[in-house]
């Protein structure tokens, strides 16, 4: 029935019935109802998949981006701590001195901590040679305050630090140390420890080209100290303190924790980024963490799920929710885009605060697209109007750049111009870029006129004297290396003149200072205008000047030279204050014709000769001789002389004793004894005072001697002789040079005082011809030390043609008869006669009488039978070394 009414029905007017229900190709309904939630849903499942991880992307670049810019803006302050370096080393290899208030000027000038706010200190670590090696003491810091206790400070009780010092030297290159405890750290101080980046100070001359070079010119280490920690994180950028864990970590030794934003997120982020940094020979580890994870920011992101769950159930509604999520994907886009710009406005507003000129320029006509605000200010504001190349004043630069095969170029230092025509100093570097499709240049340049400025200054003032303008002996000697050089190729012979002025210290006395130097500036000007277009005039220190005589071919052409030079001089009259003076110099000359001989040896011979033009009556010329008799005299006692500078500091000079013997009952009992000087010399033998006190004598070497022997004496009296505290009375020599000193008497004062020394112990022994050379002053200085109960003794008496004369007039103690007239004793009557007035004269004035080289038992016998106090000689004592010099 239910068929037939199916069928039967077709046969029914339209409006008649319910029409046949039958489903669009057969599928039902509500089976489309499924397929359409079914592709709902899954349109929806796959939209919100795809837009989390759009945002994980999105995420995730712009978190490499902080870190890439974090991880560059640290090399970049490491690079720039390197440039500070660096330009305190420049300093250092112009100038051989550099005192603490240029070191202080330098760091204020340089003003390094407003770059670098984490900078402790910059300092300067002397080479000193020790007996267990090198040390490095720091002479120079600044800043001062803060860092006073880095003054003297041994960078060899800091292993770390002296790490740094030793790599820097080897290699030339700026090395940072592991990370350690500053010095100037308080044990209070919640910082980390600090690292030092240091390079080397090398002696002046060429680059060393190898190791050995390297440690042998090494003259000692400059450094800068910071704290790790603030330097990274002063170079961090907001974004990432506020979206990135940071950590550095020092992997070189170990695992050295140097900087961290916060401890480490507990779970996995989704995000680490880690990048190793070799830098200074050391290798940092940055390593970095996103602070909250991706994958909730994508999820807290995530819209289109319940509108896509709506519009599978909803048909209608899903052309909505098509259109929702369009939107939601252009206002995603919106975002990105506006991050993109405000960081591209970022990075201009960044360039447009940087001190160094930023540039960019097309490739092809090297046309200017961007200066930033310092290139505006240098260049001019029209500097778009100009190409690149033109704003070089080097015409080979400027071909080099319209090449089509530029090579880039970095820290190259070169003269730029303003739109105004200014030229200037830079330092450059241009790379070629590829913005937007098309290539570019971009140029970075520093305005280093200053610092070349500064540098020129300090090479000039290294090579000239301050007060003439002349060269310095620094110079002076250069220019002869090289003629040296050039004579042993094969060049031409050049003479060396040293010129020294006579009785300049006169002027000096009598007018001053003041007119001294105006005097040595007149004359370097009067000099200079005689002297040939290839001659070279020096200043070598105080009214001492040199010349290099070039083309003079042999000594008549050097004579000619000299002699000229001399002319002029002594017809110079020289004004000053209503005075007038006559000036003369003496000419010493040397020719340089000779390969294999050393600048030491013509400085020597140089200084002989004027000497010897000294010596033969002044305003003259003298040129060396090998064969001179008189200039080899001068050469040994210079070459004396210079070791007796050094005499007293390296050890060499060491007292004997001799013994003095009681011959008659009037004489004290006791010990008596005279100090001996000896000087060792580097095979360990000793010489005797006649082969260096001439020097010493005639350089003005004896005060200094004197005051050595003294010192000596008083400070181990008791240890002057094995028996210690039972000597009676020690004789020490005295030269007439250091009687002339009015300090000494209230020196020998002082001594006796410090060191307990009874006065009475101690007897100052001078020659009959010191006492006559100055006879109220002797007597005056006698005097004095006698009121406190010291002796004298006279030495040498009876070799002067008046000692008689003048005894009565010398407030001495003690009379030691020339050694002559006792070794003739019992040969010579008339030597006989003057002992025995002499002894005779001496006792009828209350004095002792000491007879000097005794020989012999006779002569001992026949001292005591004329009434001769003391006999002192080989026959009773044989000079011994003090126990305190024994070895």
């Amino acid at each position: 029935m239910g068929g037939a009414r199916r069928y039967g029905g077709a046969a029914e007017p339209p409006g008649g019935g319910v029409p046949e229900r039958i489903a669009p190709l057969g599928i039902p309904a509500w089976a489309w109802s499924l397929l359409a939630l079914a592709f709902g849903v899954g349109l929806t499942l796959w939209l919100g998949g795809a837009q989390q991880r759009r945002v994980v992307d999105d995420r995730t670049a712009a978190l490499d981006s902080s870190a890439e810019r974090g991880y560059h803006a640290i090399v970049d302050r490491l690079q720039s701590c390197e440039l500070l370096l660096r330009s305190v080393q420049t300093l250092f290899l112009t100038s051989d001195a550099i005192t603490a208030d240029e070191y202080a000027n330098l760091y204020a000038n340089v003003r390094p901590r407003d770059r670098f706010p984490s900078l402790e200190a910059m300092a300067y670590s002397r080479r000193e040679s020790r007996v267990d090696g090198d040390h490095y003491i720091t002479e120079l810091v600044a800043p001062l305050r803060g860092n006073e206790r880095l003054i003297g400070l041994d960078v060899n009780l800091q292993p770390t630090n002296l790490v740094g010092v030793l790599s820097s030297r080897d290699s030339d290159q700026a090395v940072l140390s592991a990370p350690f405890r500053l010095a100037q750290q308080g044990a209070a101080d919640p910082r980390r420890d600090g690292v030092t980046m240091r390079l080397p100070v090398f002696s002046a001359g060429p680059p060393p080209l190898d190791i050995q070079q390297r440690r042998a010119r090494m003259r000692g280490s400059i450094a800068i100290s910071f704290h790790a920690g603030q330097l990274i994180e002063g170079s961090l950028s907001e974004d990432a303190r506020r979206e990135l864990q940071v950590e550095v970590s020092d992997m070189s030794d170990g695992a050295a924790l140097l900087f961290a934003t916060g401890p480490a997120p507990a779970t996995d982020t989704g995000y680490r980024f880690e990048r190793q940094l070799d830098y200074g020979g050391r290798r940092w580890r940055v390593r970095m963490h996103a602070l909250q994870p991706i994958a909730d920011v994508a999820s807290e992101r995530n819209w289109i799920l319940l509108p896509g769950l709506l519009a599978s159930v909803l048909l209608a509604l899903l052309v909505w929710s098509v259109a929702r999520t369009r939107r939601l994907a252009l206002e995603l886009g919106s975002r990105m885009s506006r991050r993109y710009r405000e960081s591209e406005e970022r990075f201009r507003a960044l360039n447009e605060l940087l001190p160094a000129l930023v540039l960019l320029a097309r490739r092809d006509d090297g046309r200017i697209s961007y200066a930033n605000q310092a290139s505006r200010a240098r260049l001019g504001e029209t500097v778009y109007e100009v190409p690149l190349p033109e704003l070089f004043e080097d015409a080979l630069l400027r071909d080099k750049l319209r090449a089509a095969d530029l090579v880039d170029c970095a820290n190259a230092e070169a003269m730029l111009r303003s739109v105004n025509g200014d030229r200037f100093w830079a330092n450059v570097s241009i790379t070629s870029v590829v913005l937007e499709g098309r290539a570019r240049l971009l140029m970075v340049a520093s305005d280093i006129s200053e610092q070349r400025q500064l540098t020129e200054l300090l090479t000039y003032q290294a090579s000239h004297d301050t007060l003439t303008e002349l060269y310095n002996r620094r110079e002076f000697e250069r220019r002869i290396e090289r003629v040296l050089a050039g004579v042993a190729a094969g060049g031409s012979p050049c003479a060396l003149l040293y010129i020294d002025l006579d009785q300049f210290k006169l002027i000096n006395d009598t007018s001053g200072h003041v007119a001294g130097d105006q005097l040595l500036s007149q004359l370097a000007t009067m000099m200079s205008s005689h002297l040939r277009g290839g001659d070279v005039l020096a200043r070598l220190g105080g009214d001492e000047f040199g010349v290099l005589a070039t083309e003079v071919h042999d000594q008549a052409g050097a004579a000619l030279v000299a002699e000229r030079l001399r002319e002029h001089i002594d017809g110079y009259v020289f004004v000053w204050e209503q005075r007038t003076y006559t000036i003369t110099a003496s000419i010493g000359g040397v020719m340089l014709d000779r390969p294999n001989v050393t600048l030491k040896d013509l400085l020597s011979q140089a200084d002989t000769a004027c000497y010897m033009a000294k010596e033969s009556g002044r305003n003259r010329v003298h040129f060396y001789s090998e064969h001179d008799d008189n200039a080899a005299r001068r050469r040994s006692e210079m070459e004396w002389a210079n070791r007796l500078r050094w005499a007293i500091d390296e050890g060499r000079l060491l007292l004997k004793y001799q013994e003095v013997w009681p011959l008659s009952p009037s004489a004290e009992s006791g010990l008596h004894l005279e100090l001996l000087l000896r000087f060792r010399d580097e095979e360990g033998r000793l010489v005797v005072p006649g082969a260096f006190i001439p020097a010493a004598e005639r350089y003005g070497l004896m005060p200094m001697i004197d005051r050595w022997v003294i010192e000596t004496a008083l400070a181990n009296f008791d240890r002057l002789h094995p028996s210690g505290a039972q000597l009676r009375t020690a004789t020490i020599n005295l030269s007439g040079a250091s009687i002339e000193d009015e300090t000494l008497a209230d020196l020998i004062l002082e001594l006796l005082k410090r060191h307990a020394v009874a006065p009475e112990r101690v007897c100052f022994e001078i020659t009959e011809t010191v006492a006559v050379r100055n006879l109220a002053q002797v007597a005056r200085f006698i005097e004095r030390l006698r009121a406190v109960g010291c002796r004298f003794a006279l030495d040498d008496f009876g070799a002067g043609m008046s000692s008689f004369g003048y005894l009565k007039n010398l407030p001495v103690d003690i009379i030691k008869i020339d050694g002559a007239f006792i070794r003739d004793l019992l040969t010579d009557p008339m030597s006989h006669a003057i002992v025995k007035a002499v002894t005779d004269i001496g006792h009828q004035r209350g004095l002792k009488i000491i007879a000097e080289w005794v020989t012999s038992d006779e002569i001992l016998l026949e001292l005591g039978a004329l009434g001769v106090d003391y006999a002192q000689g080989y026959a009773l004592h044989q000079p011994e070394p003090v126990p305190f010099h024994r070895r």
